[in-house]
């Protein structure tokens, strides 16, 4: 190869910078005499030679202070052209002023060289300067990527973020991309060029990323909806087109963009929704200035909840998780983006003498409770773990709310508290019904948010599937027809926040989750996106439904409907209410059972007290008919 991984040393540009200034210089006078060499010879020689050494010595100082030879030639960027332009503009600037002054003082001639010799030395010296380093960048790109196919693109946008999307894409020499088209909204600028690049309407994507057969479309402005980013990224998919994004100005590094962090587009983004209005003053009314617990810190919903918290400015915050490294990596990202105050307490909910100290020491005045067991497979072979920690620990974080005089409980539950078919989703009903019963006695307010799945959460499909598209394959989905509600995690802790704060005690706030989605179409979606192809780099399997599992979640039971609130989407849900003087024996009951281990009599018992609990692939369904007593 021509060109080694071994850069040019310094000292070889800082020369090669140094000979240019003297072929500037030295065609700078010719220029100035119209290569007149017999009028040269009539001007003072001895004049010309210290002017021709000022000059360099100039230039030499300048280009020592500004390191101009500093830079990687190969990778010359705008940057270093304009340190070049300063640097020359600076010395070219001082030349004129030790000029001028020698003149008007009646200094030898000697100094005094000609305005028109140093402007035309400025140029030239530049231009050569700046040549020279984008030639040696030319030919070493072309050297480098020449074997490479040329990867067609096209960047949907035609403002700054465009451009530097443009330049900074045909500038990698690990991949070599071709910008072809730039698309925009409106006609102002339709059938321009920008950069050298035609400009089309966006109306015209389709047409052209197939005509073109283009390979990337790179998202460069924002959208005004999340509807129209949707139908642009599918339009890609269905076309073969894999989607790339620009980050927004303000996380570029020291305000250039790198290659890195033009990013492939993430299935989240397809399944992303308008954002969510909060009512900020009523939130921040009920927030600020107050402690908080929050239980399950450490998880994806309550260390999202802790950071949602914080810009509400509460008094403090008690950060309550059994799970210690998550924990510590929540405590380290708060201590290094904020300045403060918030404790961290290890322990698990089910310890009541732990929790009471907790209460003690803080007297948290709202309760954030997070923390549950939530793996459906998992909790149908574990069942006495289930009910330890869904609902034992959240009587316990309850009573001693109640005991402690919380103003507030806010309990995170699930869609598969609905018309239950496993254990998990049996539990979280049963803590439901707990605390609502409960809010009926005492003065705290007991409030349930109920939603479905959230993306990226910890044991959430999408990162499995992530992590399995990494690895080859196969993707692995347990039915074809299986289907899931999907939300955001900071959408789904910014709508607990909202119901949280609108709540009087006793509702179950059900929140819009939008359009079910298809758990195949999902991982076909996140293939694509990957630029692999379905069948041919990668395979899905159908692995047949986990134990409890159901291939359609609910956020209502059959006979409950929902009551709408002044935020479109959070409604109350009509549930049964039940009397806590009826509820309280079941439940300490049940608990009681814990101590068998005997899963068949715990589940059974869960069966009476949430007659809708029916179980689905699972070995409790020998319970169901007929239900034992």
């Amino acid at each position: 190869m021509i060109f080694s991984k071994k850069y040019t040393p310094r000292w070889i540009v800082f020369l090669i910078d140094i000979f240019i200034c003297i072929a500037s210089i030295s065609l700078a006078y010719l220029l100035r005499f119209d290569f007149n060499i017999d009028q040269m010879q009539k001007t003072n020689v001895a004049s010309l030679s210290q002017n021709v050494l000022l000059v360099i010595g100039v230039r030499i100082i300048s280009f020592l202070i500004a390191k101009t030879y500093s830079g990687i030639v190969r990778y010359t960027g705008i940057k270093d052209a304009q340190r070049i332009l300063v640097t020359v503009l600076s010395g070219s600037a001082f030349i004129m002023v030790v000029s001028v002054l020698s003149r008007h003082l009646n200094f030898t001639t000697a100094n005094i060289v000609p305005v028109s010799v140093i402007i035309i030395d400025f140029f030239t010296t530049v231009f050569f300067m700046t040549s020279l380093r984008w030639l040696v960048k030319a030919v070493f790109t072309e050297l480098r990527t020449g074997a490479m196919k040329i990867k067609k693109a096209a960047v949907y946008g035609t403002g700054s973020a465009a451009v530097a999307a443009k330049n900074t894409l045909e500038q990698d020499f690990d991949t070599r991309y071709k910008v072809i088209a730039f698309f925009q909204d409106g006609e102002t600028r339709i059938r321009k060029q920008l950069e050298g690049t035609r400009i089309y309407s966006a109306s015209k994507i389709e047409k052209i990323i197939v005509k073109q057969e283009v390979d990337y479309l790179i998202l460069a402005k924002p959208f005004e909806s999340i509807e129209e980013k949707t139908n642009l990224i599918e339009l890609c998919l269905v076309n073969n087109v894999r989607v790339l994004s620009v980050p927004s100005v303000d996380s570029w590094i020291n305000g250039e963009l790198s290659s890195k962090q033009i990013k492939q587009v993430k299935i989240e983004d397809l399944l992303e929704r308008n954002p969510i209005n909060l009512d900020i003053e009523r939130i921040n009314n009920q927030v600020k200035g107050k402690t908080i617990l929050v239980t399950g810190a450490a998880g994806s919903i309550g260390s999202e909840m802790v950071r949602q918290l914080i810009k509400f400015e509460p008094k403090n915050i008690v950060l309550f998780d059994q799970a210690e490294s998550p924990l510590y990596d929540i405590e380290l990202e708060i201590r290094e983006k904020h300045n403060f105050n918030f404790e961290v307490v290890i322990g698990d909910v089910a310890d009541p003498v732990r929790v009471e100290e907790v209460f003690k020491t803080f007297r948290p005045e709202i309760i954030y409770h997070a923390a549950a067991y939530k793996h459906v497979p998992m909790m149908e072979n574990n069942p006495v773990e289930a009910i330890k920690t869904n609902v034992f620990g959240t009587k316990t974080i309850a009573d001693l709310a109640v005991k402690y005089k919380a103003k507030r409980f806010v309990m995170v539950s699930t869609d598969k508290a609905v018309n239950p078919t496993n254990v998990m989703g049996a539990s979280k009903r049963l803590a439901e019904i707990y605390i609502q019963s409960l809010n009926s006695t005492v003065e705290t307010n007991f409030i349930t948010t109920r939603f479905g799945n959230v993306l990226g959460s910890n044991g959430s499909v999408i990162p499995r599937f992530r992590k399995q598209i990494q690895e080859g394959g196969p993707i692995t989905v347990t039915h074809p027809q299986i289907t899931r509600f999907f939300m955001t995690i900071p959408e789904a802790c910014q709508l607990v926040l909202e119901a949280g704060a609108m709540g009087n005690g006793g509702e179950i706030f059900i929140f819009d989750m939008g359009k079910s989605v298809k758990i195949v179409d999902l991982a076909k979606k996140m293939v694509k996106l990957s630029g692999l192809q379905l069948g041919k780099d990668i395979q899905i399997s159908f692995t047949g439904l986990r134990p409890g599992e159901k291939l359609y979640e609910e956020l209502l039971a059959d006979k409950e409907n929902t009551v709408p609130t002044h935020h479109s989407q959070i409604m109350i849900g009509k549930v049964r209410k039940y009397p806590f003087e009826e509820v309280k024996p079941q439940i300490e009951e049940l608990i009681g059972l814990l101590k068998t281990h005997n899963n068949l009599q715990i589940v059974n018992k869960m069966k009476m007290i949430v007659p809708e609990f029916i179980s689905q692939n699972s070995i409790y369904e020998q319970l169901d008919k007929p239900l034992v007593n």
